[in-house]
C-alpha cells in the first residue's frame, strides 16, 4: 500500500538530465528519492517537489509571505505582458534537443507558458525557496520542481539544457555555459530603470540600476546577443494590489510592513510604471 506522494512524471522524465549536487554524478529516481551512485539521496516531497539543498537557504530564500504575494499577483494577469513575451520569445528560438531549465523559477508560472510555448520539451524548475517548489510543483504537467542554490551549481548534466530561463534571478553564467547545449539560448528577464518607479519612490526601495542593461551585455559577453523584447505598460492598481507587487519581490526586504499596511489600506488606485526587458543570449 502507498505510503507517499507518487513521483511526478516530469520529475522521471527530467531525471536523465539531473545531476548530483554533491559529487556531479548522475541521478536516477529511486522509489520517491533522487538517488547517484555514492548514495546520496534526496527524498521527494510530500508536495512533490525535491530539495536538493545541504544545508537551510535562511533568508535569502523567498518567504511565505512573499511567494503568496507573487501568487496572487500572477494569477490576476498583471504581469500577462512579461509572461507573454517571455513566451513569444521561446517559440521563436530554433532550440536543439534538450530541457528548459528556469533558474530562480519562483512559483513556475512563467516556466508554464514557456512550455506552453514548447509543447515537446520538459521543464526543471530551480528556486531557493521551498515555498516557491511548491506551487512550481503544480503549476505544470512537465515541469520538475527542485530546490536548488543556483550558486552552488546547477543540478543539471553537462549540454543537457536546450534553454535556460531566468526571471529577475541570479546569473551563474559559467553554470549557463556548462549545461547548455550547442545552439542553446538564455532568455533573460530585468528590470529597465522605470520598472515599478511610484513604488520605489513611495517606499524607499532600491531602485534599478541604470547601467544594468550594459552590465548584462557585458555578463553575456561571450554569447551572441539575440533580439530584446522591451515590454512597458501603465497601470493602474488598488492599493491592496501595489502593495502585493511591492511585497512579491526582493525590494520587499528592505520596506518596513507598517509602509505596505499603509499602501494598502489607500483609497483609490496607484499609478505603477511597468517596464522590464526580456533579452535572448545565443550560445555557440
Amino acid at each position: 500500500m502507498s505510503t507517499g506522494p507518487a513521483v511526478p512524471a516530469a520529475l522521471r522524465d527530467a531525471a536523465p538530465s539531473l545531476r548530483c549536487p554533491r559529487c556531479a554524478e548522475p541521478v536516477e529516481v529511486d522509489g520517491r528519492s533522487l538517488r547517484c551512485v555514492h548514495r546520496h539521496s534526496f527524498d521527494l516531497a510530500r508536495q512533490g517537489y525535491v530539495n536538493l539543498l545541504s544545508r537551510p537557504a535562511g533568508a535569502a530564500a523567498d518567504d511565505a509571505a512573499m511567494v503568496a504575494a507573487r501568487q496572487e499577483i500572477l494569477a490576476s494577469g498583471l504581469y500577462a505582458p512579461l509572461t507573454d513575451g517571455l513566451a513569444a520569445a521561446a517559440r521563436a528560438l530554433d532550440l536543439p534537443p534538450g530541457v528548459v531549465v528556469d533558474v530562480g523559477a519562483g512559483t513556475g508560472h512563467h516556466t508554464a507558458a514557456v512550455l506552453e510555448a514548447l509543447p515537446d520539451r520538459i521543464g526543471i524548475a530551480l528556486d531557493l525557496s521551498v515555498y516557491a517548489a511548491r506551487r512550481a510543483a503544480r503549476a505544470h504537467p512537465r515541469l520538475a520542481a527542485l530546490v536548488d542554490d543556483v550558486w552552488e551549481g546547477l543540478p543539471v548534466a553537462d549540454g543537457t539544457a536546450a534553454l535556460v530561463v531566468d526571471v529577475f534571478a541570479p546569473r551563474n553564467v559559467a553554470e549557463f555555459d556548462r549545461v547548455l547545449a550547442p545552439g542553446g539560448a538564455v532568455l533573460v528577464v530585468t528590470p529597465a530603470p522605470t520598472h515599478l518607479t511610484e513604488l520605489v519612490t513611495e517606499l524607499d526601495m532600491p531602485r534599478v540600476d541604470p547601467r544594468k542593461a550594459e552590465r548584462l551585455a557585458e555578463t553575456f559577453a561571450r554569447y551572441s546577443p539575440g533580439p530584446i523584447r522591451r515590454v512597458r505598460e501603465t497601470l493602474h492598481v488598488p492599493g491592496p494590489v501595489a502593495a502585493a507587487v511591492a511585497r512579491m519581490g526582493p525590494g520587499a526586504h528592505h520596506v518596513s510592513p507598517a509602509a505596505l499596511d499603509a499602501l494598502s489600506a489607500g483609497a483609490g488606485e496607484v499609478e505603477v510604471t511597468f517596464a522590464v526587458d526580456v533579452s535572448t543570449f545565443l550560445r555557440a
